[in-house]
């Protein structure tokens, strides 16, 4: 009996101390900052919320103006101006390096940057459309330019034009060497033609007359010694 009325005294909870009770009261107080603070911060992302509705719907309005550039803010107030601008519509970008000094651009849709555009702001310098036409010319005409070297080098490395042809009603549409091939030997100036001096004999016929022409020739020189003695 002692040993179970023990057990149970042991179970129960103890009456707090002094130092538990004030323990308690700071995460108390700690849990109710917490709350304040998040509320503040609620309040705060909805009051820059509307504000930045209002400025957005005022940008909208003004028919003067193409493109409008915030100052710098923070990471969750770049996200809540772009969410208020692909909810009214427009196109928006985020531009710098540093994280302290990134900032937004709004442009209406009808006025949508370019991708050149958007590298010059990307790079912290200002957009000019004036030298932007001029540099985009000069890469027209440098483009050009290089067209024009590449076809002269091609012309150069092969003849357009096919010279029997340019010539053809001089020399008729045969070439001048298949000419030569076909000409007839002129007796008054002794032109033979090229096939006309090709021995057309085979070697085994060649070979037979040489051996004959030697025959001949040692039956004479016989014949004038026997002659002589």
């Amino acid at each position: 009996m002692a040993d179970l009325l023990g057990s149970i005294l042991s179970s129960m909870e103890k009456p707090p101390t002094v130092g538990d009770q004030e323990s308690r009261r700071k995460a108390r107080e700690q849990a109710a900052r917490m709350k304040k603070m998040q509320e503040d911060e609620r309040k705060k992302k909805a009051d820059f919320r509307k504000r930045m509705e209002k400025e957005v719907s005022s940008f909208i309005q003004d028919s003067a103006v193409q493109k409008k550039k915030y100052n710098p803010m923070s990471k969750i107030e770049r996200s809540i101006l772009h969410d208020v601008a692909e909810v009214a519509g427009l196109t928006s970008f985020s531009f710098g390096e540093d994280e302290e000094s990134r900032y937004v651009m709004i442009f209406k849709k009808e006025f949508a940057p370019s991708d050149e555009e958007l590298e010059a702001y990307r790079k912290g310098e200002e957009w000019d459309p004036q030298k932007a036409e001029e540099r985009r010319r000069l890469r027209e005409q440098a483009a050009l330019d290089a067209q024009t070297a590449n076809q002269t080098e091609t012309r150069a490395a092969s003849p357009s034009s096919n010279y029997r042809d340019k010539y053809s009603h001089l020399i008729g549409t045969s070439a001048a060497k298949d000419a030569a091939h076909t000409l007839e030997a002129n007796r008054t100036y002794g032109c033979v033609p090229v096939a006309n001096k090709r021995d057309t004999r085979s070697i085994e016929e060649a070979m037979n007359e040489i051996r004959a022409k030697k025959r001949l020739k040692k039956g004479e020189e016989e014949g004038g010694a026997t002659g002589s003695s």
